[in-house]
């Protein structure tokens, strides 16, 4: 006699009995749901599991496909194992590092004794499609942490066992491909066959491994030319080179041997000097004898601009030049007349709720060199009123314009090159959790929005998460398209920042209830921040970008 389970499928909206101990696999083909992309995941109970979990209690399943967030990661995760079991099989004496998310892909750092060719790129494309067509299965093995190390330090895969060694668990897992092992820090397919398409190309110097588009998973991500962004995130890796730190274990055993001081010191004064280095070259940019008189300065949300624009205005002015600010917020239209959205609601995000012929009119007369009274929106009636201040630009000052729209193209097309400089700002991790495990720049902002959502706006973890993919939709359309446009990118991400924003996150995320869709993505964060050994925010200077959220700045917002 069987013991049976019930389980709720809110992908139909029904029930159905199984036998106790049946996989989440059995289950999604016992409901005969006919999914157009298949399933590579499910929510069991809001928390993400792979599809060979077995369930033995009454559950709420919600089978995943890659157009979700989490499925897309279950796909890219098993995607990057293959991969790295090719490159063994390839290449026995050489390894492959999966740096960080570029061009709508993965740059891949082939590590050989020499310089990778084409060649190379065809022979891995084609034994990752030997291996998929294999349909080869990805087992999940559970152990004492200690043997998990044994077995990493065996393999030669010290990054993997540092980061075990310093998470403090009693037992972790591995997974196994055929003879090869590996760690990843969630869900995986059942097997290789349930990859159905990716590529990969030389990109630079390495590779660059490309996935389906969520919101089409039968095609492919375009390449988008992102050089400046690369260049950010390889020179943030050679600093961290520098200090001899690359991944999260290197991390923590320094602050078990209380170096983390020094790493807080110089992550804040490179930081600093990079600052520095943007502010002489607006100083000393001078074209056509035309000079800077505009800072553009744009980033997605919880980058760091504000207070990033206020460190750049005081590097601004040890060199003579006086910054003065300009919120384009005081340019939106009245509100009857902002835009509304595919839902019906005013669109504030949408570049046409500014007022843009009375900007651009307002910009060209302070660029020459006429007095206006600045304008001032009164987010309470939805209007806009007078300030009563008058600004003119003389020879010793520059505007300093912060907004999600400042590089777009169309908001200052008549103000010759020369007289502006833009910046993007993006807090872009270079820590790698192991060398086959990034950490996702987003998670970086979203930790860094829950913090500042609860602490300043009295928002709970999961009403910020449930914003989350509102807001990241406005970026894609408002701000990454127009981030390569800019005259210099700057990464706000600091080395040691997510064991810093542990202590705050942690408790904040743990009040997000079980029985609310955005368990999934607390439960997911915390258990990301379980690998980082916490660190007090007491050593943080108060002009530290990360004051920003966190509290304790000297500069007022």
């Amino acid at each position: 006699m069987y013991i049976m389970v019930r389980i709720y499928c809110k992908n139909t909206n029904s029930f159905k009995d199984f036998p106790e101990g049946i996989s989440l696999l059995e289950i999604y083909k016992g409901f005969d749901l006919q999914m157009p992309y298949g399933t590579v995941s499910a929510k069991v109970n809001n928390k993400v599991e792979s599809l060979d979990f077995r369930v033995y209690y009454n559950k709420d399943v919600e089978f995943l496909d890659i157009t979700s967030a989490s499925g897309m990661r279950t796909y890219v995760r098993s995607l990057c194992f293959i991969l790295v079991k090719a490159v063994e099989e390839l290449y026995p004496e050489g390894s492959i590092s999966l740096e960080h998310p570029v061009s709508k892909g993965y740059y891949c750092n082939l590590h050989l004794d020499r310089s990778i060719g084409l060649d190379d790129v065809k022979r891995i494309k084609q034994k990752m499609q030997e291996i998929i067509d294999e349909d080869i299965p990805f087992q999940r093995t559970e152990s004492h942490t200690d043997d998990i190390v044994r077995l990493f330090r065996q393999h030669g895969m010290l990054d993997k066992a540092k980061l075990l060694e310093t998470s403090g668990q009693l037992y972790s897992y591995y997974y196994r491909l055929g003879d090869t092992v590996d760690y990843y820090y969630g869900s995986l397919v059942p097997s290789t066959g349930y990859i159905q398409l990716f590529d990969i190309v030389k990109y630079y110097d390495g590779l660059l491994l490309r996935i389906p588009n969520r919101e089409n998973p039968n095609k492919l991500e375009e390449v988008v030319k992102q050089e400046k962004m690369l260049e950010v995130f390889q020179e943030y890796q050679r600093w961290n080179r520098i200090l001899g730190i690359s991944t999260v274990g290197d991390f923590n055993i320094a602050c078990n041997k209380g170096l983390a001081t020094d790493l807080i010191n110089v992550s804040e004064a490179l930081q600093e000097k990079k600052i520095a280095q943007i502010a002489d070259e607006i100083t000393s940019r001078n074209q056509n004898g035309e000079r800077v008189k505009l800072v553009l300065i744009s980033g997605p949300s919880s980058s760091g601009k504000t207070t990033f624009s206020k460190r750049l205005s005081i590097q601004l002015m040890t060199n003579g030049i006086r910054p003065y600010p300009i919120s384009l917020d005081d340019y939106f239209v009245n509100r009857e007349e902002t835009p509304l959205g595919i839902d019906g609601k005013h669109d504030f995000e949408s570049f046409y709720a500014l007022d843009l012929p009375f900007f651009e009119e307002q910009l060209k007369e302070l660029l020459e060199g006429k007095e206006v009274e600045l304008p001032r929106f009164n987010f309470v009636t939805g209007k806009r009123e007078w300030s009563g201040k008058k600004l003119r630009i003389d020879d010793h000052m520059v505007l300093i314009l912060e907004g999600i729209h400042a590089l777009n193209p169309a908001l200052t097309p008549n103000i010759p090159a020369e007289s502006k400089y833009k910046i993007y700002v993006s807090a872009l991790t270079t820590i790698l959790l192991d060398n086959h495990n990034y950490i996702p720049t987003t998670d970086n902002r979203l930790l860094r929005r829950i913090i500042r959502d609860y602490k300043y706006r009295n928002y709970s973890a999961e009403e910020t998460i449930a914003r989350w993919p509102s807001v990241r939709a406005g970026e894609d359309k408002w701000i990454f398209p127009y981030q390569e446009y800019a005259d210099t990118m700057f990464n706000s991400a600091l080395l040691f920042e997510l064991a810093v924003m542990k202590e705050y996150a942690e408790p904040i995320l743990r009040k997000v209830p079980n029985n609310c869709p955005e368990y999934s993505e607390a439960h997911r964060l915390l258990k990301f921040l379980s690998y980082f050994t916490s660190l007090q925010d007491k050593e943080l200077p108060p002009t530290s970008l990360l004051r920003e959220f966190l509290g304790g700045s000297s500069f007022r917002y």
